[in-house]
């Protein structure tokens, strides 16, 4: 197996399991936390980090983000997410086209799965076709120290996300092999009285600057 290097991770690989939001199932036990960083000056102290396992048939992430306010009004899947509270996961399966999938996900359960065409800074996201069956993700949120409502008090949340391998076609390089690298980053917003946003490698002034990604290498 190909070892690890500057700004990337190993991702351990797992039987499938299912997703109930709790992050309690038996293959997270093995799995290391990843922690994102705050970006910006204001030290506020919301922890957030992350768990990941692959399969043969997907990826999978655990989120933990502490927080004091639920900021998610939103009440349909494929909307602005990211103006509310959210974590996100950007996959680049192939570094030599612009193209990966984003994917958001706010503490209500609400999805956002898009695949972004990136030219120099020029993106827009494609939301994806026959979204059904096996080609559609799992996920899951639950909420501690508090009600799962808008607004609500709490002393965090946890999202829970299963991304199938065959959501990601036509993409090059999926689904990953052991050795496999994919360019990645994942990132968390929260709005509480004012905007933070935390991120696994630092970016500038946008989440989709591909070039600062870090490295998923399979294990």
């Amino acid at each position: 197996m190909a070892a690890a290097v500057p700004d990337s991770i190993i991702i351990n690989k797992c039987s499938d399991f299912k997703v109930t939001g709790s992050g309690n199932s038996e293959p997270w036990k093995d799995a290391s936390w990843i922690a994102l960083d705050q970006r910006g000056q204001d030290t506020i102290g919301y922890s957030t980090k992350v768990k990941i396992l692959y399969s043969d048939t997907g990826i999978y992430f655990l989120f933990n983000c502490r927080d004091k306010k639920l900021t998610s009004t939103m009440k349909a899947d494929n909307l602005n997410l990211w103006e509310e509270d959210v974590v996100e996961v950007f996959l680049w399966p192939d570094d030599s086209f612009p193209v990966y999938f984003e994917y958001e996900l706010s503490p209500m359960n609400f999805e956002l799965p898009i695949i972004v065409p990136n030219h120099k800074g020029t993106f827009l996201g494609w939301l994806p076709w026959h979204y059904e069956g096996d080609r559609k993700t799992q996920h899951a949120t639950t909420v501690t120290g508090g009600k799962k409502i808008s607004g609500g008090e709490v002393s965090g949340w946890i999202a829970e996300i299963y991304i199938p391998f065959k959501l990601l076609a036509p993409l090059n390089n999926v689904p990953p092999r052991s050795g496999t690298r994919w360019r990645a980053n994942m990132y968390r917003i929260d709005h509480d009285n004012v905007t933070r946003s935390f991120a696994w490698q630092k970016t500038g002034r946008s989440f989709h600057e591909y070039d600062k990604f870090g490295t998923f290498i399979f294990e």
